[in-house]
């Protein structure tokens, strides 16, 4: 088989991924990989058994492909970071360690997010996405929301050079600015009572799940985006009690929490004087999602 070459059979695409499943993983896994590194897509995957001599063209050789494969498997690496980029929603954004891989049930935040503003939609507004990591949910919003002003906030310098790198490459003539500090300290005072929708997913793993993580997430995901304190919901507290301050009359705060925090974010959020609170599942049917209105 001449798996450095990058014009491939069928045949030899599927002699490939026997072997290299052979070495262990999953075949959705290996398949995203032909699809993401290789550009092999997913759905061309039921053609193979029927049309095996037919050659495809692939973005990495089957040798290349390997070399990850293997990293991934024995050196505990997640795909996304040994490829450098991820798809989400509708694009693909750039990713390294310094940044969080986003999840695809964070797609559905966004989804939330425009449902509550649909009665605004026509008109400008201002946003704010907390703790933008990488920068999916910032840059969903800004291709969604191309007349409102956005801003995006991280305090890792690494991770917003990553969230500039990757607004560069998917968003146009926006107007989104990207602010290094601590949740909402650069937004002070200039947006104090102004913002209409605040986004974040913050860090919220509390320490008692910190040794139950994946070695995958554990090892190779900054520590300063999933750690939320001992009851994991140091940031959350804060993004509460800041958002009263910056959101307008009606405007939206909705952000994730980890599974098993839906009631204490929503008392939370009654007790800041939110109110429509409320919650959203994730695609497991578990509360992800917490929300709720300024007055």
């Amino acid at each position: 088989m001449n798996i450095e070459n990058r014009y491939v059979s069928g045949k030899e695409i599927l002699d490939w991924q026997s072997i290299e499943l052979s070495k262990g993983g999953e075949v959705e896994e290996i398949e995203w990989l032909l699809d993401i590194g290789g550009g092999f897509s997913c759905s061309s995957f039921a053609k193979l058994k029927i049309i095996q001599d037919r050659k495809y063209q692939l973005k990495l050789s089957l040798e290349k492909l390997s070399t990850i494969w293997e990293r991934y498997l024995y050196e505990k690496i997640p795909l996304q970071y040994l490829l450098g980029k991820c798809p989400w929603r509708d694009f693909e954004i750039e990713v390294n360690p310094s940044a969080l891989i986003p999840r695809p049930e964070t797609e559905l935040l966004i989804d939330i997010a425009l449902d509550k503003i649909q009665c605004s939609l026509n008109r400008s507004g201002i946003w704010v996405d907390l703790g933008t990591g990488s920068g999916v949910l910032a840059i969903a919003l800004a291709r969604a929301l191309p007349d409102w002003n956005g801003h995006a906030v991280d305090c890792s310098k690494d991770t917003l050079a990553l969230a500039k790198k990757n607004f560069k490459n998917l968003v146009f003539d926006s107007s989104v600015s990207l602010h290094l500090g601590n949740w909402f300290e650069p937004l002070h005072p200039f947006l104090l009572g102004k913002v209409d929708l605040i986004v974040s997913n913050p860090p919220y793993i509390p320490t008692s799940f910190l040794s139950e993580l994946d070695l995958l997430v554990s090892k190779n995901e900054p520590r300063l985006a999933l750690y939320g304190g001992e009851d994991g919901m140091d940031s959350s507290r804060e993004i509460i009690n800041g958002a009263s301050k910056y959101l307008s009359s009606g405007g939206w705060l909705i952000f994730e929490h980890h599974f098993d925090q839906s009631e204490r974010a929503l008392e939370m959020l009654i007790k800041a004087g939110f109110l429509n609170v409320n919650f959203e599942n994730d695609l497991q049917g578990v509360r992800r999602f917490a929300m709720g209105r300024h007055p």
